[in-house]
């Protein structure tokens, strides 16, 4: 193998190895998650993955004449990214952030030609891979949106209002799990009759699907009205209202992520929606309580 390394210019040989790095670690990621998938066309894409991150280490180590070794911090974090949050998604990610800079990539190309062959070739062989992953939780994202975004709604609106119609945290928060948790055994069922006469047979994962969001978000939602003291319902619907914010944004990423979908749209739509409901139902909770006369 001819010696490359002497032609290129500090600047340039210290980006190539940051690549080679990449490749190396990555193709132990790819490895570790094939070892964790249970599905086998999944499990073989990803080890197929990890061979062409094998062979692009390789290319670059023909400038570089290192051999480096994975980094095995970043091993450990993506691999536990992956259990949390699942595979597609920690690939995705990754994919994401080894794009070359700008600058560095016309530095890199100027001195090596045919660096713009091979990373090309590189990013259209690895998404065409990717998008060959068939992971099972993905499949129902329809059922996790439907679920979380009736939860977000729904709460968001029943809980500000109980806050100034009750004005007692713990009396709202006890009023927001009993409806919470009626309304997450209420959609569970809606969803698997749903799914149920659209033949789809796999009726109880949509159902658990939808279920899993909804609670989820009835207990972060409630969470601030048992942690603030019981007059306090004004700094608990605030931190109610930025939970709601943080888990959209959380949520949404998720899935434009995994999904190749666009997040700030959807981001903004589904906060203005939830949002505007809590002040809504605010209002109806102070007009409720004026004009009743009912003091708790």
């Amino acid at each position: 193998m001819a010696d490359v390394s002497n032609a290129l210019s500090e600047k340039t040989l210290t980006i190539i190895t940051g690549l080679q790095q990449n490749e190396v670690t990555e193709r132990q990621i790819y490895l570790n998650l094939a070892r964790r998938v249970g599905k086998e066309s999944d499990k073989a894409t990803l080890r197929r993955i990890a061979g062409e991150e094998g062979k692009h280490a390789e290319t670059w180590r023909r400038y570089t004449n290192k051999r480096l070794k994975p980094q095995w911090l970043k091993v450990w974090f993506y691999t536990v990214v992956s259990l949390i949050l699942g595979y597609t998604f920690t690939i995705k990610i990754m994919e994401k952030g080894e794009k070359v800079a700008q600058s560095n990539y016309a530095d890199l190309i100027a001195e090596v030609p045919e660096a713009e062959t091979i990373l090309r070739e590189e990013e259209e062989h690895e998404e065409a891979l990717i998008a060959m992953l068939d992971e099972e939780r993905l499949q129902y994202v329809g059922s996790m949106v439907l679920g979380l975004n009736d939860a977000l709604v729904e709460l968001t609106g029943t809980l500000a209002g109980l806050s100034f119609a009750l004005q007692n945290n713990r009396i709202v928060a006890l009023s927001g799990l009993i409806t919470g948790i009626s309304a997450t055994l209420s959609m569970a069922s809606s969803e698997y009759l749903s799914a149920r006469s659209e033949g789809n047979a796999d009726a109880v994962k949509s159902a658990l699907y939808t279920g899993i969001m909804y609670i989820f978000a009835v207990v972060f939602l409630v969470l601030p009205y048992l942690l603030y003291p019981a007059d306090q319902y004004l700094g608990a619907l605030f931190t109610m209202l930025l939970i709601v914010i943080a888990i959209i944004f959380a949520f949404t990423y998720y899935i434009s992520v995994a999904k190749d979908l666009p997040f700030r749209k959807r981001f903004l739509e589904m906060a203005a929606i939830s949002l505007s409901v809590a002040v809504l139902s605010f209002a109806v909770g102070f007009a409720i309580k004026h004009f009743l006369g009912i003091d708790i």
